[in-house]
């Protein structure tokens, strides 16, 4: 039987990139987003490409709703094997003196509080099997911080480090954990657009979401590491 692999955060940039990649390998594809008709729509056409790709709306921001979803894939695909955790920033970024703790604390659920309700659905089955990967696309700011341009990276920043303790402590029972971390605006996604129309995107590179695809399936099949940046930045 195929693996599945379930893409959180499949919008138009990477989300559908990575599905396509590993769709093409073989993958049972679930796509899992909040708006239920453009997920649909991507469905269908990885569908018309030949890959058994499934939707699944909900909402990533809401932890509490993850024990659901994570029943809905499996009964439709099957048993989760790779994960792909990569919501796309919907909103603008901050300065860090703005930065109030409700805003914060949607970005928690968001990139941190939701991939560790995810994580504990699904790693156990993992562990089972001795195989599986959590695989999580984060931006740059989780690693470098930069003036004005906070928000997200605060959240993303303790994921990281959630995920390379849990990385540490899971290395030797079949399942990857790793990361990566965008320096780019990603063409085609939502973000992409909300920061070209604000004028944030000037002098910023764009990298194609094909290559970060790429990417991901050299890191997840090397397992040689858990973090990379790209570009590099120095």
């Amino acid at each position: 039987m195929s693996k599945v692999m379930a893409v959180f955060g499949a919008g138009t940039g990477l989300g559908v990139s990575v599905a396509r990649a590993f769709g093409r390998d073989g993958y049972r594809i679930a796509l899992v987003a909040r708006s239920a008709a453009p997920l649909e729509e991507r469905a269908a056409a990885l569908r018309a490409e030949g890959i058994d790709a499934a939707a699944f709306p909900a909402d990533l921001a809401d932890p509490d709703g993850v024990a659901g979803l994570v029943a809905a894939i499996t009964a439709r695909l099957g048993d989760i094997d790779v994960v792909h955790y990569g919501p796309a920033p919907t909103e603008r970024f901050t300065a860090a003196r703005e930065l109030d703790p409700d805003r914060l604390r949607r970005y928690l659920d968001l990139y941190t509080h939701t991939l560790i309700a995810l994580v504990q659905q699904v790693l156990p089955g993992m562990i089972d099997r001795g195989d599986g990967a959590i695989l999580v696309t984060q931006g740059v700011t989780a690693v470098h911080p930069r003036p004005f341009l906070s928000g997200f990276g605060p959240a993303m920043a303790a994921t990281r480090n959630w995920l390379a303790a849990l990385h540490g402590e899971i290395a030797g029972q079949g399942v990857h954990v790793a990361t990566l971390n965008v320096a780019a605006m990603i063409a085609g996604s939502e973000g992409h657009r909300i920061f070209v129309a604000d004028g944030a995107a000037a002098g910023v590179p764009t990298v194609d979401p094909e290559f970060l695809a790429g990417l991901w399936q050299r890191m997840y099949r090397d397992r040689d590491r858990f973090e990379e940046t790209y570009p590099a930045v120095g």
